[in-house]
């Protein structure tokens, strides 16, 4: 029998589920089974072969997980029931898995005594050979499980069904899986602050990124560039026929540059220097002085809240264009952002330390403590080390991090100072135990205190990160989010830093130009309207042509605005200072909800409010999921509504009307009238992104 040649499956001319070696299944917490040809296939020689099993039933004895609680088996597409071998003349009848009659008897891991034992991997060669399972000495003499048998009932979606399996073994599998992702949950929403990775990264469209030239809408990006010089070549040409120069009558560049300049410049600089607060407070921390947990937090906000009264009232004061007022507000939000990851990050570090501190000092209580004879050292400590449960070195770590108060604390620590406050005698055992829990404590805070990124020379970890060198770096990286370290570039490249700075003074004027084409006339007509005292009625007759003058220009500015600053400022920052994260955005063009493209259009910011809004509100507050996400949206609707009231000197609500107003369209977009349907999404939100600008706009200058 060992002679005989495997058998070779027919080959199906369709491409369907029946022709994949094997299938893969997602396995939910709701018992339905999702099923697709597996990517990862032998080869052409040996596409017979499935996985390897280790015989019993499941590959390695568990079933792998994704990280998110959802189990994956793979399923053998073959029955002795229902055409595991198919007919070649019949292969054209069957289109996909969901057609098919299926026995409701399947198999996990190829492993049933009921089918053809030809089919078998060899599970000691690897399974590049095959041999019958029933060969004497096959398992290697162990009496092992050969097949767990599973049940699979349609329901109604297609590549989904229900799994059933009268098993113990996977049922224990499947009850561990779902118990491993109610703790993990339970230790994230724990969490103070939310694991942000940095990597190295280029942004899409950056000619460094080796995807942009290869991607297939390569020719559209060149079509686009060209269409803009085009642009500007014709109202230039216009403009200097008409005008005798470029920019026409120069209306935009004159507003920009006729008065305050230097004062401009000196509000950014004395804007700058006083983020140092932040800095200051956190050496005023780590020294002891002050208690981030108690004073430390609330004199950061009301600092925080006064910088920023004093920008607004600045603006207003010196009664800048609005040129001048955006520039500034924006500048100071980002300084804001700045330095409230700094301080709270750092001020969450200082409460680890101290918490990390006091352990030290009952580690050290208990390294001079003389142990006892065993005997006598069983007293009511036993309770203490858990002699029912297994010993506390064997427990988890505490998920306190900040807390230092261990006498109102629940935890094992907690448990184990307790005992050593006690003074009562410990046994040598008992003694090893505590120190065991301990020290576990202390080296997860070690790794809290390291970052995510740990450098062989501790030059960055809490608190040698305290240095005026080390806060400024931050003020000028690209990011809003404060890490220890991030991953940096070798050298500076000056070509890039060059080009990516000829690009954005080339975006400028190309933007000016379209600006003083296309948008300026309408604003100035509006402006006019309004001087000349024109009633409301009859300005808003006007109101859809002038929505439908400023639909494309204001939307080409929009998209050129966000490339400017996304692609080519924060490329030539991330160059100059090595910054080696170029991820600060996502493929937003292809969004089809409002909350896709507010993850993807802004990452610095998203991973800011995420981290420190979304995040923060849960842990601080204890807020709900969909409580501190609505807290977020509220938030950035305020601050965007701020951003209308200076540019507009005025406040309306518009904006921060349809701010909100995301949220239920979010909603929307996930249920079953909008959900999977991609083009539809990508549509509305093509079509808000290119009206929306245009009829606020307009909305702020009518009324």
């Amino acid at each position: 029998m060992s002679d005989a040649q495997p058998a070779s499956r027919p080959h199906l001319q369709h491409h369907d589920t029946l022709d994949a070696p094997q299938l893969v299944g997602k396995l939910g917490r709701n018992s339905i089974a999702e099923l697709q040809p597996s990517l990862a296939s032998a080869s052409p020689s040996n596409t017979e072969n499935t996985a390897p099993s280790n015989g019993n039933g499941h590959g390695d004895g568990h079933a792998p997980s994704n990280g998110n609680g959802v189990h994956k088996q793979d399923f053998a597409s073959r029955s002795k029931s229902d055409s595991a071998i198919v007919d070649q003349e019949s292969s054209d009848e069957i289109e996909d898995y969901d057609d098919i009659q299926l026995d409701p008897d399947t198999l996990v891991a190829n492993t049933r005594k009921s089918l053809d034992e030809s089919y078998r991997p060899n599970v000691e060669n690897g399974g590049g050979q095959t041999r019958r399972q029933s060969e004497p000495g096959s398992d290697g003499g162990l009496n092992r499980r050969r097949s767990i048998q599973v049940k699979l009932q349609k329901t109604g979606v297609k590549g989904e069904y229900v799994l059933t399996a009268d098993d113990p073994e996977i049922s224990e599998i499947l009850q561990k899986g779902i118990e491993r992702e109610k703790r993990d949950a339970k230790d994230k929403t724990r969490t103070r602050f939310r694991d942000l990775v940095f990597t190295r990264q280029f942004t899409t469209f950056d000619r460094q990124n080796p995807a942009t030239s290869e991607s297939p809408f390569f020719g559209f990006f060149t079509l686009f560039w060209l269409a803009m010089v085009l642009i500007f070549v014709q109202v230039s040409m216009r403009n200097w026929r008409n005008h005798g120069s470029i920019l026409g009558n120069n209306q935009i560049m004159k507003l920009m540059f006729s008065r305050d300049l230097l004062v401009l410049g000196i509000t950014d600089g004395v804007m700058c220097a006083a983020t140092v607060e932040a800095f200051l407070l956190q050496k005023l921390v780590q020294k002891d002085y002050i208690s981030w947990a108690r004073q430390g937090w609330i004199i950061q906000n009301i600092w925080q809240s006064v910088y920023l009264g004093t920008v607004i009232w600045w603006t207003w004061f010196r009664e800048w264009p609005w040129t001048h007022s955006i520039f500034i507000f924006l500048h100071c939000l980002v300084f804001i952002m700045k330095m409230h990851s700094f301080a709270f990050y750092n001020g969450y570090l200082s409460s680890v330390s101290r918490r990390r501190k006091a352990l030290q000092r009952k580690l050290k209580q208990l390294e001079l403590a003389q142990p006892v004879p065993r005997d006598q050292g069983k007293t009511e400590s036993a309770d203490i080390v858990g002699q029912s449960n297994g010993s506390l070195k064997n427990r988890r770590p505490s998920m306190l991090r900040t807390s230092t108060n261990l006498a109102t604390e629940k935890s094992d620590v907690a448990t184990v100072a307790s005992a050593i406050e006690s003074g009562r005698p410990f046994d040598l055992a008992q003694l090893q135990a505590f120190q065991s829990v301990i020290n576990s404590e202390i080296a997860d805070l070690d790794k809290q205190l390291e970052g995510k990124m740990p450098c062989p020379d501790r030059h960055n970890t809490y608190p040698s990160n305290l240095r005026l060198a080390n806060f400024a770096e931050f003020i000028c990286l690209p990011t809003l989010v404060y890490e220890l370290d991030y991953p940096r570039q070798e050298r500076t490249n000056w070509w890039y830093v060059a080009e990516k700075t000829t690009a954005t003074f080339g975006v400028l004027c190309v933007m000016m130009v379209i600006s003083q084409a296309f948008i300026y006339p309408p604003v100035a007509r509006t402006v006019a309207m309004k001087e000349a005292g024109m009633p409301i009625e009859e300005r808003w007759k006007e109101f859809p042509f002038i929505v439908s003058e400023m639909l494309f220009p204001l939307l080409i500015e929009q998209l050129l605005t966000w490339y400017v600053i996304w692609e080519c400022i924060l490329n030539v920052l991330a160059e100059l200072t090595r910054f080696a994260d170029r991820g600060f955005y996502g493929d937003w063009w292809n969004s089809v909800s409002w909350d896709q493209y507010a993850r993807d259009w802004n990452r610095p910011v998203h991973n800011f409010l995420l981290r420190h809004v979304y995040h923060s509100s849960i842990s601080s507050f204890h807020l709900s999921r969909n409580a501190a996400t609505f807290v977020t949206f509220l938030l950035s609707a305020l601050v965007h509504e701020l951003c209308m009231a200076i540019l507009f000197k005025k406040v309306r609500g518009y904006l921060f009307t349809m701010q909100l107003l995301q949220m239920p369209l979010v909603t929307l977009s996930r249920t079953k009238l909008l959900k999977g349907r991609t083009v539809l999404g990508n549509v509305i939100f093509w079509l808000g992104l290119f009206v929306g600008p245009s009829f606020l706009t307009s909305l702020y200058l009518v009324i």
